[in-house]
């Protein structure tokens, strides 16, 4: 298969519509959103491409959420997602139209369609991306954590086409539900000679969600290595229960199994964006503190008053993380009584 490149003047940016947990992963519409912003620097047009079956409800929703094309292939095969399927009509559709740069949600679903689907087109990909730019010769700017996240990486793609990325589900804001928005639907026939996938579902059952996305939640509670002990940092998920909160937690706390990998904040996680930050026993590393800059108050607990977080806190407390959470739960179980 030959390298695609673009050869015309109509250029469009994709974005992938994946909308099999649409009310809780809102990623697809983050990067129509982000998709909007870059689009008018290079002179392209936002398009949506999804994959499915019986999927006009998520038609309407992505060209409510910015999206001025909608290529949809609705088929009965379509219905589970199948990845070699995927793939196969993914690299047709990217060869005909001939898309600038395409775009993908970095969820699971991402990280095992979008390498694939790069393969086959025989371009580059940039993967769990944390920022996308266009440079002053009209290159898409892939910022991504490198090197287990000690640096940050600013990746471009100067020959090969399309310029793919998939982007950390928090980075980029959607843009507000607009009913009158309007848009071009261009319907996909399914390529009957699309051989069936050599691997089949049998059963899948999704996770139950947590009661609020910690992307979303107003206060969040982020614990380090510095709590101590996996039962020092269970204080936390108290402390997140009286405040109404959600718990985070840092790459060295997920590796040790003191939290799940879904609290991870971090380049290599979620980017939050709350109105309060607690961090307890927190060092503040890079790839940390990239996810909670966007935060409206941070306050840290730490021993070391030098440590890198307490440099960016808003607050900053020098005590002992785990004997200061242990007073705060005190403290609000009283004011909760009263």
């Amino acid at each position: 298969m030959t390298k695609v490149t673009m050869n015309n003047d109509n250029r469009s940016i994709w974005v992938f519509g994946d909308y099999r947990n649409y009310f809780q992963n809102r990623v697809t519409l983050q990067l129509l959103a982000r998709a909007r912003e870059l689009a008018p620097r290079i002179g392209a047009a936002v398009c949506a491409v999804i994959f499915g079956n019986h999927v006009d409800e998520y038609i309407r929703e992505y060209i409510a959420h910015g999206a001025q094309t909608v290529y949809v292939c609705d088929h009965p095969r379509l219905k589970t997602y199948a990845v070699e399927t995927f793939t196969t009509l993914t690299a047709r559709l990217v060869m005909r139209y001939e898309p600038e740069i395409f775009l993908i949600g970095a969820t699971d679903f991402g990280r095992e369609f979008a390498p694939r689907a790069a393969k086959r087109l025989k371009t580059g990909l940039t993967a769990d991306c944390v920022g996308l730019d266009i440079n002053e010769t009209g290159l898409l700017v892939q910022t991504a954590p490198s090197f287990g996240g000690n640096l940050i990486a600013r990746i471009i793609t100067p020959e090969a086409r399309p310029q793919m990325a998939t982007v950390r589900p928090g980075t980029f804001p959607e843009r507000p539900h607009d009913d009158q928005a309007t848009g071009q639907v261009i319907a996909i026939p399914f390529p009957e000679d699309i051989p069936c996938d050599r691997v089949r579902l049998v059963h899948s059952e999704r996770k139950p969600p947590r009661e609020q996305r910690i992307e979303d939640a107003r206060i969040v509670i982020c614990g380090g290595r510095g709590m101590g002990s996996r039962t020092k940092f269970k204080k936390l998920f108290e402390m997140a229960r009286l405040m109404g909160a959600e718990v985070g937690a840092t790459r060295p706390v997920v590796y040790s199994r003191w939290a799940e990998h879904d609290s991870l904040v971090g380049q290599a996680g979620k980017h939050v964006h709350p109105q309060v930050l607690f961090s307890f026993g927190v060092s503040g590393a890079i790839q940390h503190t990239a996810a909670i800059h966007d935060a409206d108050l941070i306050i840290a607990v730490n021993k070391n008053p030098h440590a890198a977080i307490m440099k960016m806190a808003d607050v900053a407390i020098v005590a002992d993380a785990s004997q200061f959470c242990s007073a705060l739960i005190r403290e609000l179980r009283k004011r909760i009584r009263e």
